[in-house]
């Protein structure tokens, strides 16, 4: 039996998705008042029979940072996929985003070993490498200066996969992938998926940064690919592409058939921009839609290398531009039915 954290997530859902497939047991942990809608709702993107497909998996009820609730979910698993992280920019989380990542991989780590599950794979991220001082390609050697300035979730997720690492020297058998920015389907006002939603309602900005991007497909390909190998004890960089947030952001628009971002956002707007929602949160108390962290990574130009993983596997990359037009063609499809259903 498989254990998979992090089920209700984007990638989470794609892998539970993928691995039923397969006809593998799953068990998938979730809080209590987790909302299962956007599971089925990815599901019904790929399946006919997505209901069948979600009734097979074994939910069962425990938060991260209950260690005893997370040992008695590991009884009788032989393989875990740890994709489970809170994920935030707002500085408000940084305590909660680093209490929750940190020690609930900690103790997903420690039952892991104690009930000497055969294969663990964690789900890490390229914000817990290195950055790369002359903007050459980061791979997953890159030093990771301990006196440079990091975000929350940066900190929380390098901090996290030191726990798989010192899980690695009490004999856990694991691997870990570090994705860049992952494009899929699923909450179209969360996360990735939200850039398609942004642009849809006539977003005209763009920054001028750089960074990786990776097909959610791709990611679950790396992961269950990895596990199945004789791989471990390694780290993987699991990046298809370096591109513009322009690049993106028109090719997005040019799939959804709207007008695409085409105003430059300068350091000067975005340092105005993320002190405005500064104060309107302080105001309101609703999440910022920028803060100081986004904007400054904005403009950054970071490149990653997955030449590790396409060597070690022979692995191929769904070409970005492919991602964004079935991920384009499913928000349509989806934003299409709802237009036309007829309040009753």
């Amino acid at each position: 039996m498989i254990l998979v954290t992090g089920g209700t997530g984007m990638l989470g859902a794609h892998l539970l998705h993928n691995l039923l497939l397969k006809n593998i047991q799953i068990r998938a942990l979730k809080r209590k008042n987790s909302n299962l809608e956007i599971v089925k709702q990815i599901f019904q993107y790929y399946s006919n029979n997505a209901e069948e497909l979600f009734e097979k998996i074994e939910w069962f009820d425990a938060d991260m940072m209950d260690k005893y609730a997370v040992f008695e979910s590991m009884h009788g698993i032989e393989t875990v996929y740890h994709s489970a992280a809170l994920v935030s920019f707002n500085p408000k989380d940084r305590r909660k985003m680093l209490e929750n990542n940190v020690h609930g991989t900690a103790n997903i780590v420690n039952a892991a070993i104690e009930n000497k599950v055969s294969k663990f794979c964690h789900v890490s991220s390229i914000s817990a490498l290195g950055i790369s001082e002359s903007e050459g390609l980061v791979d997953e050697k890159t030093f990771r200066n301990p006196k440079g300035v990091y975000s929350g979730y940066s900190l929380s997720k390098y901090y996290s996969e030191l726990e798989v690492w010192r899980g690695i020297t009490e004999g856990l058998n694991a691997v870990i992938v570090n994705p860049s920015i992952i494009l899929g389907p699923g909450n179209w006002n969360s996360g990735s998926p939200s850039i398609f939603s942004a642009i849809k309602k006539g977003m005209r900005f763009y920054s001028k940064g750089i960074t990786g991007y990776v097909d959610v497909l791709d990611v679950v390909k790396a992961m269950t690919t990895l596990v199945e190998s004789d791989i471990t004890n390694e780290r993987f960089i699991v990046s298809s592409e370096n591109l513009s947030y322009k690049e993106i952001f028109t090719a997005v628009a040019n799939n959804l058939n709207v007008k695409k971002p085409n105003i430059p956002a300068n350091s000067f707007m975005l340092s105005m921009a993320w002190r405005i929602e500064l104060l309107r949160n302080f105001i309101t108390g609703k999440t910022p839609l920028i803060t100081k962290e986004i904007a400054n990574s904005a403009q950054n130009h970071h490149l990653y290398s997955s030449e590790k993983l396409i060597n070690s596997l022979g692995f191929k990359f769904n070409p970005i531009a492919q991602c964004i037009l079935r991920i384009a063609e499913i928000y349509k499809k989806e934003h299409e039915l709802k237009k036309n259903i007829q309040p009753i």
